[in-house]
């Protein structure tokens, strides 16, 4: 009889997760399980399956290494879900309480809380302390406030791990160096090289199951471009440290077409993942600043997406779930159009990025943003089918972190709660900051006529469509100004122009992933 079964799930790679703090490998089960409601709950790039399956059987080698007894069931066991695991796992193990640290979903919290009763054993949930701020921290910091600003937040995680900090001021006399960190695209911008993936027997093995098992998921299966090792993980880390954070912070918002990763860490896969730890990551970056390697606007600029905006975001997740998911504060209906799945169409900027997302299961936070979120923004789209597109198609999404960014930051659903205003913008943004305008159907500069951009037409109809919502929120006076100053025959063309662009939409075939 074992003492404790612990449950690993497939986001809990980190050999000090706490669900194994204190346990006893001579007497407690570890249960690792490839599951197919989880494979399948939303519609997974294949890349993100390969990756965290791959990642999972390397933990477990890693768990038995280190003399740990491990209960691993593969996906071609075709296993329902974690309950019929665990219920398998009981029968061979009669351990006498389950033992797993709180998941990051609010789906999987919600189903364990009933696993006391189902299995009729005692169920300890650890927390998760790999986060820096814990659920109750955060709620103790949100309660009582008026606004739930980020930089108030991050300046609080600042003086918590003294990270860029001189005594009990932040470095360079700022707390934030963004406005440094906006400069557009250059084509003559020397980049790094793409990145390698795992080349290992069982990342092959796993590339070869998936494509078996999981044909007709989203994406495209190789070239596969992501490490499944924690060693592998380290060496993507150590790599962008050295060769790519110093221009990190000037061009982390541009966008060049054949130059997808730019100076991008691409180290969110391995963080979400577990196989890198954000405080020793902000750590080691901090030293690159202080050993005079790279500039402090590009280390602060990276260090806040971590201990910031990440541990926000989480915080703002487990403080408005489950409701959260529900909102939909624009009264957007709209199917998401079928080019999502596709890449299809005439708009080149979007062709890009949804066809670099096909091919690679990533894009840049500003492609998410700017490109596929503002686009899906401008034609109201349902945020709950953005969610579920998003969770879907990137390697690194997981709810605590995908949806408040898809429903509050890109879609401005949740009523301004996480983005005081949306971010919305016309074509200029994307000629500003891409190179994707070049050879475009679509010229950039017109706002209405046949090559005129649709972005155009959308991004002025989207203003008016929530005018009287906009009256009442000040960081949208300037552009409610400038609808209001048009002449009234260039306002009716331009909302003629979004609705042949809508209607067109409407009648295409809807596309069923």
């Amino acid at each position: 009889m074992s003492r404790n079964l612990i449950l690993i799930l497939g986001d809990q790679l980190s050999p000090a997760i706490s669900s194994l703090a204190g346990a006893d490998p001579r007497r407690d089960v570890v249960l690792m399980a490839e599951v197919l409601a989880e494979a399948r709950y939303v519609d997974h790039h294949k890349q993100k399956l390969a990756l965290v399956f791959a990642a999972m059987r390397h933990f477990a080698e890693d768990l038995r290494t280190a003399g740990w007894q491990v209960d691993y069931r593969r996906i071609d066991e075709r296993l329902p879900d974690l309950e019929a695991a665990l219920k398998a796992a009981i029968a061979r193990h009669a351990p006498a309480q389950i033992v797993a640290t709180e998941p990051g979903e609010w789906r999987l919290w919600q189903a364990m809380q009933g696993w006391r009763a189902r299995f009729g054993l005692p169920v300890t949930l650890c927390e998760d302390d790999r986060f820096l701020c814990s659920r109750a921290e955060f709620a103790a910091w949100a309660t009582g406030r008026k606004t739930f600003v980020m930089e108030h937040f991050y300046r609080l995680m600042r003086r918590r791990t003294g990270l860029l900090m001189e005594v009990d001021q932040p470095a360079g006399g700022r707390w934030n160096f963004d406005t440094e960190n906006r400069a557009p695209a250059q084509d003559s911008l020397f980049l790094p090289a793409p990145p390698e993936g795992a080349r290992d027997e069982i990342t092959a093995e796993v590339l070869a199951m998936v494509g078996r098992n999981f044909p007709e998921s989203f994406g495209q299966l190789t070239p596969f471009y992501w490490q499944t090792t924690r060693a592998g993980a380290e060496e993507a880390r150590d790599r962008f440290l050295r060769v790519a954070l110093p221009e990190f912070g000037t061009y982390q918002d541009a966008m060049l077409a054949d130059r997808r990763w730019m100076y991008h860490s691409l180290l969110s896969p391995y963080l979400n993942l577990g196989l890198l730890d954000p405080l020793d990551l902000c750590r080691r970056a901090e030293a690159e600043w202080r050993a005079g390697r790279a500039p402090l606007a590009a280390v602060e600029g990276f260090i806040r997406q971590i201990i910031g905006w990440r541990e926000y975001v989480r915080g703002v997740y487990w403080l408005k779930m489950p409701g959260y998911a529900a909102q939909n504060g624009l009264n957007a209906h709209r199917p998401l159009p079928g080019f999502y799945w596709t890449a299809q169409t005439r708009m080149r900027c979007l062709a890009q990025v949804i066809g670099q997302t096909i091919e690679t299961g990533y894009a840049h936070h500003i492609q998410r943003l700017m490109i596929t979120g503002t686009y899906a923004l401008l034609i109201g789209t349902n945020p709950a089918a953005v969610h579920r597109w998003y969770l879907g198609v990137y390697v690194d999404a997981y709810e605590w972190v995908e949806l408040p960014n898809t429903l509050g930051m890109s879609q401005h659903a949740d009523g301004g709660f996480l983005a005081t205003k949306p971010y919305a913008a016309s074509a200029n943004y994307i000629d500003r900051m891409s190179d994707y305008c070049q050879g475009c159907a679509f010229d950039p500069k017109a706002r209405t006529g046949p090559r005129a951009c649709p972005w155009n037409a959308l991004y002025w109809d989207f203003i008016a469509r929530h005018a009287g919502q906009w009256a009442r929120n000040p960081r949208m006076s300037l552009p409610l100004r400038a609808w209001h100053a048009k002449p009234e025959p260039e306002q009716l063309a331009l909302r003629a122009a979004a609705a042949k662009h809508l209607a067109e939409l409407d009648a295409e075939p809807p596309y069923a992933p």
